[in-house]
C-alpha cells in the first residue's frame, strides 16, 4: 500500500461540508467519507486516485467531458464510481461531483432540506 493521507485532505474537507457525512476508514486502511454508512469517496490504496460514488449516467458524462481529471479503471466499470486523479483536479468541479455523490446517497428528505438551506 502506497498512499499518503494528505492526498485525501482536500476531498475529505469538501465532502464533510455536506450534511450527515462522516469520516471513516475503508479498504486497506484508506481514509474515506461515508453517508448513512455508505461509501461516498475514499483514497485508493494505490495512492494514485480517489474513487467517488456517482450514478452511471452522471459518471459517463464527466468521463467524457473531463478525461484529464477522471478515469475508470477496469475494476470500477461495473460499479457506480468515477475515479479522480489525486493531483489533477479543479476544486469547483470536485465540489460539484461530491455534491452529486452526496445527493445520490442521501434520502429525498435530506436533499430537500439541503436545497432549501442553499
Amino acid at each position: 500500500m502506497k498512499f499518503n493521507y494528505a492526498d485525501f485532505e482536500v476531498v475529505k474537507n469538501i465532502a464533510l461540508t455536506f450534511p450527515n457525512t462522516e469520516e471513516s476508514v475503508s479498504h486497506e486502511g484508506t481514509p474515506s467519507v461515508k453517508v448513512r454508512g455508505k461509501l461516498m469517496c475514499r483514497l485508493h490504496d494505490s495512492g494514485e486516485f480517489i474513487p467517488i460514488r456517482l450514478d452511471f449516467e452522471i459518471r459517463d458524462k464527466y468521463l467524457d467531458s473531463h478525461p484529464e481529471i477522471f478515469h475508470l479503471p477496469d475494476h470500477f466499470k461495473a460499479y457506480p464510481y468515477i475515479c479522480m486523479w489525486i493531483h489533477n483536479y479543479n476544486r469547483k468541479l470536485l465540489t460539484e461531483i461530491l455534491e452529486l455523490s452526496w445527493k445520490g446517497l442521501s434520502t429525498k428528505k435530506q436533499v430537500k432540506e439541503y436545497e432549501e438551506r442553499k
